[in-house]
């Protein structure tokens, strides 16, 4: 009797024992945990802190609206905290051109952002850092101008074949998505692939269908959270998930074409991006220090084909839904359409110059649209100051684009689609407080293209087409956050002015 109750005494003591243990541990985590996420000091200041989840925000809320809630309580520039990773959110002109322009140096590296990381695995352009970023880049703006053909030609050629594929619609009411992303996205694949894709080839639909989600999914509730929480969430199953299964199908093709490439390639001829790619590694071969070789080259041209097709054509979709929803403006555009080009013929980049009203609307549909609402994150090389708080090396810096293309205190009318705010006596007016490709040592790469793209693919549609609501339907501005902020699926009726 005595050793049963010795026995049920032990183990009601080791019991306790163990809960104790596991109080102190857990209690000793939080403090941890607390220490290490403890702001440093003459750090920018920012919302109360919680152990393991840092600040507490609804991630189903776009994380740009997020962000311009906080500038009202902290100013300009504030801390937050997303799990393990500890931003720094600089707001309003000036302290982003402080940032990106005058302390080019100092923020010139991307941070490693789980997701990209997993992705990219520090190469190619996009999240690359260092000798290879440099090396990367210098090459690929190299490249992009020695290619024979200019991006001009190519993009007057593709307007052709958008304008006929919408033809087919014959004013009917049509969701204008994908025709738009096969246009722009034949564009970067001409020039890194050598060829253009049909619009009906079903293996290039499934390769934009690829690209769409996967982007929706690096940038809604799930990306957020497996970036939060990476150590969690590789372990639960979840959309995020497919974001790994679509890149390797897209990695699976762009090493198909570059194995083709490969197959019958002449170093005396560069015909496309690849080409030139394929020559820098045989001319680098006995380098020891070069990085240019197959791996790169795969996450470059995955780059050049992600961001040359997503960004500009969400802004065209935007365009045509502003023109749809504003009649009058989409009249003025096709007047001084019809004064400066006419009807027979196709525009031009020199047209742009005489044309301030078109200038001005596309200006103004990229601030509206505000594609790239925050800017990829920028990484701090060295112990700096900004706004007088000391950020130390390795401090992730986000500039809040939104906040500059919506600020009160640069637009007349920050919340309304007026094209007046880049016109001054009815010439076209620059605007500082105007970024949309960014800034500085990491500045859009593809900036030049994209306002060939803009410019040639909206003044043709704009030349043959009259944009309108379906009947009956009302359209609105409603988005989605992908790596862009796209608008929600509609539909649209082109009517020929043929």
């Amino acid at each position: 009797m005595q050793l049963r109750l010795w026995c049920i005494l032990t183990s009601l003591w080791e019991r306790k024992t163990a809960q104790t243990l596991l109080v102190i541990l857990v209690v000793f985590l939080l403090i941890a945990d607390h220490v290490k996420k403890r702001r440093p000091k003459n750090f920018p200041p920012g919302p109360l802190l919680f152990p393991f989840i840092g600040t507490i925000v609804d991630f189903k809320q776009p994380i740009h609206l997020i962000l311009q809630k906080l500038i009202g309580r902290y100013g300009n520039i504030f801390s937050v905290q997303f799990g393990n990773l500890t931003f720094v959110v600089v707001n309003g002109c000036q302290l982003v051109k402080e940032a990106l322009i005058h302390q080019a140096e100092v923020f010139a590296d991307r941070p490693h952002i789980p997701l990209l990381r997993e992705i990219f695995k520090g190469l190619g352009l996009i999240s690359s850092n260092g000798r290879i970023w440099r090396q990367q880049r210098k090459f690929v703006l190299s490249a992009l101008k020695s290619i024979g053909v200019s991006f001009e030609e190519r993009i007057q050629e593709e307007s052709r074949y958008l304008t006929e594929a919408i033809e087919e619609e014959k004013g009917q009411p049509f969701d204008p998505h994908y025709k738009i992303n096969s246009a722009v996205s034949n564009i970067i694949s001409s020039i890194t692939f050598g060829e253009r894709f049909e619009y009906h080839d079903s293996q290039f639909q499934e390769l934009l269908h690829l690209l769409s989600e996967t982007l929706l999914l690096i940038g809604n509730f799930w990306g957020q959270l497996y970036n939060a929480f990476p150590w969690l969430m590789r372990w639960v199953p979840g959309p995020h998930n497919k974001i790994f299964k679509h890149w390797e199908k897209l990695k699976y093709f762009v090493k198909g074409v570059i194995a083709k490439h490969k197959g019958d390639w002449n170093s005396s001829e560069t015909r496309n991006f690849i080409d030139c790619y394929l020559k820098e590694i045989e001319k680098s071969k006995d380098d020891s220090i070069s990085y240019f070789n197959e791996e790169n080259l795969l996450c470059c041209t995955l780059d050049l084909f992600l961001t040359g097709t997503e960004t500009a054509a969400t802004t065209i979709r935007w365009a045509l839904l502003y023109m749809a929803v504003y009649p009058k403006i989409q009249e003025k555009v096709q007047t001084e359409i019809e004064t400066v080009i006419g009807q027979s013929r196709q525009p031009m980049m020199d047209d742009k110059e005489n044309m301030p009203y078109t200038n001005a609307v596309l200006n103004e549909v990229q601030r509206m649209g505000n594609v790239v609402p925050i800017n990829v994150p920028r990484m701090a090389t060295s112990d700096t100051t900004l706004a007088g708080f000391h950020l130390p090396k390795g401090t992730t810096l986000i500039p809040n684009l939104t906040s500059i293309m919506v600020d009160k205190n640069v637009w007349e009318t920050p919340d309304t689609f007026n094209p007046e705010h880049f016109l001054e006596n009815g010439q076209f007016r620059k605007r500082e407080a105007f970024l949309p490709f960014s800034a500085g040592k990491r500045v859009c790469p593809g900036e030049q293209l994209a306002r060939t793209e803009l410019f040639i693919f909206f003044t043709t549609l704009i030349q043959k087409f009259t944009f309108r609501a379906p009947e009956n339907v009302e359209l609105n501005f409603e988005f989605t956050i992908s790596l862009t902020r796209c608008p929600k699926p509609f539909q649209i009726c082109a009517v020929s002015r043929c």
